[in-house]
């Protein structure tokens, strides 16, 4: 009898992450400082919830993504480390907590989130609207991105988180369209994220509000198919779009296909830019709410207010 141990199943195998993956864990007085602000105010963020690998930078330079309407989403990406199940009741006083903890910290950009909501009539959207316009009542010069979900594709929703004026309207297609399905709760698409993000590009109120969008890799992809997903977002008018490296949060979720190369990374960044998109992070650390970006966009909208 072979006494050769089995070898442990592809879809359980943890294969080392390359160097250029390596971040230096979280800390520092602001970056705690953050934290218990987040905990006092009963607030939840994706930097923690997504076990985001830029919390420690981002956090320590002031920078968070609260993400609204609780940490449990009724969807099961086979991508997200978020939690999936029955949400609690809407908090109708977020907005506000919210608000107070941007003007606490001094933010000048704000980026903000959620889990998916299907349950509700509105998908959430009125929190997401209400959120915004207590950020901007707080502190009139912060600029807001809002990264919302698909809404089920019903553009009342869309529509009503537009109306509160978001500076940047995000809403992530996650993926290249062959692997919507093998990826994303059957309830997305390829075709329904793309509509949300043309509904908010074409019914935008905020003077020169930018649509944006983010693409994970290294899930089984090609660059021909990335290449073709860049073309489609950018004739919806799609303004801005991230590419980062898929890190699998647990065994039990899509296996990590390859850890793409940072040439690899530099030639999407110069093909986004080739194509049209004012302006693309892409690295393997890149996430859809990324420093570098919202420093772009800052200094976007200043030259266009001053203009």
């Amino acid at each position: 009898m072979s006494t050769t141990p089995p070898k442990p199943s592809p879809s359980r195998r943890r294969d080392p992450k390359p160097d250029w993956l390596k971040v230096r864990a979280p800390g520092g007085a602001r970056y705690n400082a953050i934290k218990h602000k987040m905990r006092d105010l009963d607030l939840h963020t994706v930097c923690e919830e997504a076990q985001c690998p830029n919390i420690g930078e981002c956090w320590s330079g002031g920078t968070a993504t609260f993400m609204i309407l609780g940490d449990v989403c009724t969807r099961g990406c086979r991508f997200c480390a978020v939690s999936s199940g029955k949400p609690v009741t809407i908090d109708w006083a977020e907005p506000a907590r919210v608000a107070n903890a941007v003007d606490h910290m001094g933010l000048d950009y704000v980026v903000l989130t959620s889990v998916n909501r299907d349950e509700l009539e509105d998908g959430g959207s009125e929190i997401f609207g209400r959120t915004v316009k207590a950020i901007h009542h707080r502190r009139p010069n912060t600029l807001v991105e809002v990264l919302t979900p698909d809404f089920q594709g019903r553009m009342e929703c869309v529509h009503r988180v537009v109306s509160a004026e978001p500076d940047v309207f995000a809403h992530n297609v996650e993926t290249v369209e062959r692997l919507q399905r093998t990826l994303r709760d059957a309830r997305a698409s390829w075709k329904q994220s793309l509509d949300v993000l043309e509904y908010a590009k074409t019914h935008t109120i905020r003077p020169h509000g930018l649509t944006k969008t983010s693409i994970m890799v290294g899930v089984g992809e090609t660059p021909e198919e990335v290449d073709d997903a860049m073309r489609a977002l950018r004739n919806v008018g799609c303004d801005v779009i991230t590419f980062g490296q898929y890190l699998r949060p647990s065994p039990k979720h899509h296996r990590v296909v390859e850890y793409v190369t940072p040439k690899q990374f530099e030639e999407y960044h110069d093909r986004a830019l080739e194509l049209g998109f004012i302006y693309c992070a892409s690295g393997p650390l890149v996430r859809s709410s990324y420093r570098a970006g919202e420093y772009f966009l800052k200094n976007y909208f200043e030259k266009r207010q001053a203009s």
